[in-house]
């Protein structure tokens, strides 16, 4: 129908898939991103080998999205990890997968996927527009901030995709919430989400060990139990481990005040054989030696111990050992977080992901009340959402 416009505000992965299967319909597509250029946390995230989704099994997959999981679940159906590898192959990136089951483009960057998706945007026509900054509603239409000046959009149908309050000198700053909220659409606060946490290190931690990964060590929370690894940071901890169990750590300081990292230091041990081997040193071993001897811990995990437990009962050590509690002060700042947490209420959209109080209006991606743990599913989910939001777009113009 190319009679029919549709506008597309965010130009992240979840408003250039949507123009890119819009246009592949029929329809007059024109993409407005504030930024310089579209992508940029798309690009961010593959500086470090871009992890475009995950191999493990359906169910377990779509059980990652915690509260929203049933919600979510009905577009990773339609477009969801295999879908996702399919369309990144087509455009050339030739995805693997990793010994922990991420998917990665063999180049392991974005850059190239992200070019060759451009390329085919504009050979179907989507029309994109950068330093064009959406600054609301003017009645029923909306305003846009280019370099020169300012314009009303003119469009059939709209799709939002700005994205949270993560990372804002990439674009998403979470200015868009007002403009919501002053029409009456509910809006849950938005929270950092796989974010890291300031724990009061001592001056001795700090200066030897911050930087230091933590490797092979288990983490325990009412999220579940992960082994991995983390990263002492001068103001306190962060890594992909952290990120699998920030969302409880986050809820549960937002609670009680207080949250409580806890740490399984020597994973392949049972507390029983740790007692055991701590039982047969020396008992005028220091604590460092103690720990190096009886429990193979040295370095970083063995200065985690000594910043606090002064403990030499082999039982009681070997228990702080196996449960190590590290107190956490608070989430970092919502700007450093990877992803966000908290946006419009699932209530406030149809299945179709249409805001049932401004017909015509679409949102998709982290503008939504949804988090899911680093690994490949906010990707995936945003990818989903916004092939979901298109064909929403399509029916209800087609009709």
């Amino acid at each position: 129908m190319p009679d029919k416009t549709v506008a597309i505000f965010g130009g992240g992965p979840s408003g250039l898939i949507a123009a890119e299967r819009l246009s592949a319909l029929g329809f007059a597509v024109t993409l407005y991103e504030q930024m310089p250029t579209v992508g940029r946390k798309f690009l961010l995230a593959g500086k470090s080998g871009l992890n475009l989704t995950h191999s493990e099994e359906f169910a377990r997959f779509a059980m990652r999205y915690g509260a929203s999981a049933e919600r979510i679940r009905p577009v990773l159906q339609a477009f969801g990890a295999d879908e996702l590898r399919a369309w990144a192959d087509a455009l050339g990136a030739q995805t693997f997968v990793g010994s922990s089951g991420r998917v990665f483009p063999k180049a392991m960057k974005a850059s190239p996927l992200l070019r060759a998706w451009l390329q085919r945007l504009e050979a179907q026509g989507v029309r994109i527009l950068t330093r064009h900054k959406w600054i609301g509603f003017d009645g029923n239409r909306l305003t846009v901030e280019k370099p020169h000046g300012v314009e009303f959009v003119d469009c059939d149908a709209a799709l939002f995709a700005f994205g949270g309050a993560s990372l804002p000198k990439l674009g998403s700053n979470g200015a868009w919430v007002e403009y919501f909220r002053d029409r009456n659409i509910r809006i849950a606060p938005l929270k950092p989400a796989n974010c890291g946490f300031d724990v009061d290190w001592s001056p001795y931690l700090t200066e030897h060990f911050a930087g230091s990964p933590v490797k092979s060590v288990t983490i325990k929370s009412g999220a579940g139990t992960t082994q991995g690894e983390f990263v002492i940071t001068r103001n306190g901890v962060e890594g992909s481990l952290i990120y699998a169990h920030s969302a409880w750590l986050r809820d549960e300081l937002e609670a009680q005040g207080r949250a409580d990292l806890v740490l399984d230091l020597a994973p392949g041990k049972t507390v029983e054989r740790l007692a055991h081997d701590l039982a047969r040193q020396n008992s005028k071993l220091s604590s460092s030696n103690l720990l190096r001897k009886g429990a193979g811990l040295t370095g970083v995990k063995a200065a985690l111990v000594l910043e606090f437990i002064r403990e030499k009962e082999p039982n009681r050590l070997a228990q702080n050992i196996k449960s190590l509690a590290v107190p956490l002060r608070r989430s970092r700042p919502i700007e450093e977080a990877i992803s966000t947490a908290g946006g419009i209420g699932w209530d406030e959209i149809n299945a179709q992901y249409m805001l049932k109080k401004m017909p015509g209006l679409f949102v998709s991606g982290e503008m939504i009340d949804w988090e899911a743990p680093t690994g490949g599913y906010l990707l995936t989910a945003c990818f989903a959402m916004g092939i979901a939001a298109a064909n929403g777009i399509a029916d209800w113009l087609r009709n």
